[in-house]
Parts: structure tokens; C-alpha cells; sequence
């Protein structure tokens, strides 16, 4: 049975997820898993594909940890971006977009009989669609305030970057979705 009580600091977990150790990395898993699971959830909604992309991020981190350098940032940092980045092409992939839209298929029809609330409203008038064709670095920002809630503020927490490049970022994204919705 593995020990459970061992803690390790975040230069001792690395050195030796390098050096391959595998105590290490279900301590890894163990601490970790929730909170990239939680980063994957809210851009993955199907629970199943979630959780086989948090398989894939541990797999790249395990793969890639040689890569990680602590000059650039914190372990942590480094491994939310694996699995935000890991959620977005998950998405992205054919099968994906198929899933999505037998999913918005199955939710048009449901929308018919419940009445149209303010987020069916948006997605009638295509404008997830349309947010779904700007850039990457714009449509996480509009996904995550539009549709998920979420102030300037903490987008500018959840994707680590400066709020004045998400204030910047937003002020592009909307500028290209009034040039969309326009034509």
C-alpha cells in the first residue's frame, strides 16, 4: 500500500517525477487530480470525457516533465495550463464537435418545450457558434465571461495573466463578434 502521509514540497515532488519516480506521482495524482479535474469539468461537460481527459494530462505530464521549469512558474500553473489546454483541443476534435452537436440537437428540442431562457436565447441566434470562431485566447475569455459567469477579475486569476490583457483581449473579442454578427 502506498504512503499516504509522505508530503512533499513542490522542488522535491519534481525532482523526482524527473527522476520517474512512481510514489511520486500518485502523490501527484492524489493531490492534484481534483483540482485539474474541476480545471476540465468546466470546459468538458460530459463527465466521461472529463475524466479521460484528466488521464491524458497526467500522461503528458508524466511525459513531459523534463520540460517543466520552475524559473517559468510554479508546477501547478504549469499543469492547469496542460489540462485547460488538453480540455480545449479535446473540444476541438471531430468527435467532439459531432458529440456537440447531437448534444445541441437533443437540446434545441428541449428548449421548444421548456420556453426560451436568456442562455437558449444566445445559443438560438448562433452566438456560441460565433464565439467558437474567434481565437483561442479570445473565446476562453468570452466563454468564461458570457457563459460561465465569471468577472474580469477572475478570468484574469483563472488564466494567470495580467487583467489589463483581459480587459484588452475582451475589447478585441467583442470588436470581432459585432464584425461577425454584422455580416
Amino acid at each position: 500500500m502506498p504512503n499516504t502521509s509522505v508530503i512533499y514540497n513542490e522542488e522535491e515532488l519534481v525532482l523526482l517525477l524527473k527522476q520517474q519516480s512512481r510514489e511520486a506521482f500518485n502523490y501527484l495524482y492524489r493531490q492534484y487530480g481534483p483540482v485539474l479535474y474541476g480545471v476540465i469539468s468546466k470546459v468538458v461537460y460530459d463527465e466521461q470525457t472529463a475524466q479521460d481527459v484528466l488521464q491524458d494530462v497526467f500522461v503528458k505530464i508524466w511525459n513531459n516533465i523534463e520540460q517543466y521549469d520552475a524559473r517559468k512558474g510554479r508546477l501547478y500553473t504549469w499543469m492547469i495550463n496542460i489540462a485547460r489546454n488538453a480540455s480545449i483541443d479535446k473540444l476541438r476534435s471531430k468527435g467532439e464537435i459531432m458529440k456537440g452537436k447531437i448534444h445541441q440537437g437533443e437540446d434545441i428540442v428541449n428548449n421548444l418545450q421548456q420556453g426560451m431562457r436568456t442562455e437558449q436565447a444566445t445559443d438560438t441566434i448562433g452566438l456560441q457558434k460565433m464565439v467558437a470562431g474567434l481565437k483561442p485566447e479570445y473565446e476562453v475569455i468570452i466563454t468564461l465571461a458570457y457563459f460561465k459567469g465569471y468577472t474580469l477579475d477572475e478570468i484574469s486569476k483563472t488564466l494567470e495573466i495580467p487583467l489589463g490583457t483581459v480587459k484588452t483581449r475582451m475589447r478585441s473579442a467583442i470588436k470581432q463578434l459585432r464584425e461577425i454578427f454584422n455580416n
